[in-house]
């Protein structure tokens, strides 16, 4: 789909637009923008590519960017989306293969005859810190998952007898979210890697087009994410915490299970050897003619459980 913006039913205006937004667009609309503004439009394989010559580049005074980016539906797995920024003095053409709220908000401003922009390259700024602010706000979300995460698992009693069963199965979910928050953050760090390359290769290659306001702009968004990438760190710190304590915390619960079942076999052993005793069929075994020979037998079957489990007890086994 090809819009450009600001959209007039002019023809002279349409032919003068400051964005052009193509959104999984078709090679006609491709060949459609090429023809209007002189430039080849990257292709989605040349946008996917990581080498920073690949995502870089300038040529004749136009710059052209990619930064990956990924989109998420629900019961779906994530979709990799990169995004292409072509940039001249004239227009702002961006290509993109996926629905992204940061475009549909800049859209929306050119609605309003005083707040539009004016330039493709104050559309680019604008984008660019859209795209920060959502990034800002999902990296607070994490955030917010983790501290409750951390406050489930380290804040709350143990519990024991059969609800630790339950609890073991409770940490493998919380794990299984913070594996996913992990995902989440690692996408993000790559897309602010990605955004704060493209806005300082911006503001050095823009630097004489006589756009002081956007120079400082664009640094602000450069120090904007200078501190997102700073904080994505900080809880990718915390999300490597929280997998390797809930391990150890699985790995705890195990160690309890395999300590009782060791204990009830070591308990079970005594008993099971005074009953093979007393359970051969030898003549000259005098406890066969006691009149107390049974209750005996039995009493010295309990015994022999009980005193390993005042053992354990007392050494603090469990």
């Amino acid at each position: 789909m090809l819009t450009a913006y600001p959209q007039s039913k002019t023809p002279a205006a349409k032919a003068r637009p400051i964005w052009i937004d193509l959104c999984n667009p078709e090679p006609a609309e491709l060949a459609e923008v090429e023809k209007l503004t002189g430039v080849a439009m990257p292709s989605r394989a040349s946008l996917s590519e990581i080498e920073s010559s690949s995502r870089l580049k300038t040529r004749e005074d136009v710059l052209t960017m990619s930064v990956p980016m990924v989109t998420h539906v629900e019961g779906d797995a994530p979709q990799f989306a990169p995004v292409g920024f072509v940039l001249s003095r004239e227009r702002l053409v961006t290509v993109r293969f996926a629905a992204l709220t940061a475009f549909d908000t800049v859209a929306g401003r050119f609605a309003d005859p005083a707040g539009r922009p004016g330039s493709g390259l104050e559309v680019f700024v604008e984008l660019c810190e859209e795209i920060v602010d959502h990034l800002a706000d999902s990296l607070e979300q994490s955030a917010t998952e983790l501290r409750t995460l951390s406050a489930t698992a380290f804040h709350v009693p143990d519990s024991g007898g059969r609800k630790a069963i339950r609890s073991n199965r409770v940490i493998r979910a919380q794990l299984r979210h913070v594996g996913r928050l992990g995902d989440h953050l690692s996408e993000k760090r790559d897309i602010l890697l990605a955004l704060g390359r493209a806005i300082d290769f911006a503001s050095r290659m823009t630097a004489d087009w006589n756009a002081a306001q956007m120079a400082q702009r664009l640094t602000g968004l450069k120090e904007d994410v200078a501190s997102l990438d700073d904080y994505e760190v900080h809880l990718a710190d915390k999300v490597q915490f929280m997998l390797d304590a809930m391990v150890g915390l699985i790995g705890i619960a195990q160690n309890d299970i395999f300590k009782i079942l060791t204990i009830v076999s070591i308990v079970g052993i005594p008993p099971t050897l005074i009953a093979g005793i007393y359970g051969m069929n030898f003549k000259g075994m005098p406890e066969y003619d006691w009149a107390y020979g049974y209750p005996y037998g039995l009493a010295m079957i309990v015994l022999s459980a009980i005193i390993p489990l005042v053992w354990f007890k007392w050494r603090g086994w469990f």
